[in-house]
């Protein structure tokens, strides 16, 4: 009788049972040693055409040590030693592959882990996907920020008792009952009374110490007390190029009191043209610090920072050009001391004088040039029109010498003549070189006197 296709299912089957007992009888007899177990699955299928009747078996390879498995053979399924090495083949692979999808879902956990410990977290809204950057040195500024915040206010001028100016300042300095406070000159000039209001809430009228309109400072002061924090002053010198700084000020009045912005140092010992009326032309060159920090009226004698909150500079003006952004400026801190140091003692700033009544040299036309026998190289310099009796100059330059560098610095104009001088104290000596009939000569001048005495 011939059997049907599930009757041959049924005795493939019993005959690979068999088989497989006798295999586990002979591992019994010759007490092989087993050390592992993988489990495994497959597919053995039936003699008939339908794939459908296909079964799945599980079962367990044993991983063997010195076994010596011959050859065995049934109808579905042929192994040897050879298969066995291929089938461990392929289990290492897969156990490889496994592990590389572990490591790489794990890096890409610890990775995630990471960018959110930068980022701060991330926010998905819509779709899109938003991050909170928190940076070290964001940190940093909001600490360096506390550290002088407090210690600036807002300074207001008043004339015939109607607000006409308004700055910024800031607490330099506690001694002797007194709380001192340092902002611009061009913010305090021409006020009858300055009120300074402090970030907590306090306004108190101050005391006009000093001021000194060619540095542009000025310097006030108030009753202390426990609640007046002070600034630490920085030194300017020891500051870069690139360093980031910040501002503390109250642009376009006390709406926007205790407003902070960062840039970076652009700048140094910059030379900025100030002209101290309404004409055009300079009457001086101000040494001052060049920042990309936002600097806006109102800004003016607020405090310019370094990254540990000291103070390296006193905002005082800006660049204001259509073409021009980012281009603000401020008085150096090591070139303020002994200027605050005058005005807390005398209420004002004592200079040195030459004695001399001046003009620059490209003012003159060219037929006036000829008649003082310049070298063509000569450009620039300062023409000595007078020189006035009993002053340091008086014996040692005289009508038509033509001063082109004091000490090491080049002159070009009377401004830079006066930046010059004004680097100096009284009783300092100076080298001036100079042309007279066209030739080079140089001498040394005691500045014995002050501008005080040009007026005698």
């Amino acid at each position: 009788m011939k059997k049907n296709g599930n009757d041959n299912l049924e005795e493939e089957k019993k005959q690979l049972e068999k088989r497989l007992k006798e295999i586990k009888e002979e591992e019994k007899k010759n007490k092989k040693k087993i050390r592992g177990r993988v489990l495994r699955k497959t597919k053995l299928s039936s003699n008939t055409k339908s794939n459908d009747e296909a079964k799945t078996i599980e079962y367990i390879e044993p991983s063997v040590e010195n076994n010596d498995f011959s050859s065995y053979t049934n109808a579905n399924y042929n192994t040897s030693r050879s298969k066995i090495k291929d089938d461990n083949s392929n289990m290492n692979m897969s156990a490889l592959i496994i592990i590389v999808i572990i490591v790489s879902v794990i890096s890409g956990l610890i990775g995630a882990l990471i960018v959110t410990k930068l980022n701060g977290g991330t926010t998905t809204t819509g779709g899109v996907t938003t991050s909170s950057v928190k940076l070290t040195e964001t940190n940093s500024i909001a600490d360096s920020v506390e550290k002088v915040y407090d210690a600036v206010v807002v300074v207001e001028g008043y004339s015939k008792k109607q607000l006409s100016s308004t700055g910024t300042g800031f607490v330099y300095k506690k001694a002797n009952g007194k709380a001192y406070i340092m902002t611009n000159s061009h913010v305090v000039s021409d006020c009858e009374t300055v009120k300074v209001l402090f970030t907590n809430g306090d306004e108190l009228e101050t005391t006009i110490v000093g001021n000194d309109t060619y540095s542009d400072i000025a310097v006030l002061s108030v009753k202390d007390s426990d609640k007046i924090k002070s600034a630490t002053m920085g030194g300017s010198k020891k500051s870069k190029v690139g360093d980031t700084i910040f501002a503390v000020g109250s642009p376009e009045g006390a709406d926007y009191a205790g407003t902070v912005t960062k840039g970076i140092l652009s700048g140094k010992d910059r030379l900025v043209a100030v002209a101290l009326s309404n004409s055009t032309s300079s009457d001086y060159y101000m040494n001052v610090l060049q920042t990309d920090t936002a600097i806006n009226p109102g800004n003016s004698g607020g405090p310019l920072c370094n990254i540990n909150g000291e103070v390296i500079g006193i905002t005082n003006m800006k660049l204001v050009e259509d073409s021009v952004e980012g281009m603000g400026f401020a008085i150096p801190a090591n070139d303020v001391v002994n200027i605050i140091k005058q005005l807390e003692e005398k209420g004002k700033v004592v200079r040195p004088a030459l004695g001399i009544q001046m003009m620059d040299l490209s003012n003159l036309s060219t037929s006036d040039l000829s008649q003082l026998k310049l070298p063509e190289k000569i450009s620039g310099g300062v023409l000595v029109r007078s020189t006035l009796e009993n002053m340091p100059a008086s014996d040692k330059l005289q009508r038509y010498d033509v001063i082109t560098k004091i000490d090491d610095t080049d002159i070009e104009s009377t401004a830079d003549l006066q930046s010059a001088l004004y680097s100096h104290q009284i009783n300092d000596t100076i080298k001036v070189t100079f042309y007279r009939d066209g030739k080079q000569q140089t001498t040394s001048i005691k500045l014995t006197k002050s501008t005080e005495d040009l007026s005698d």
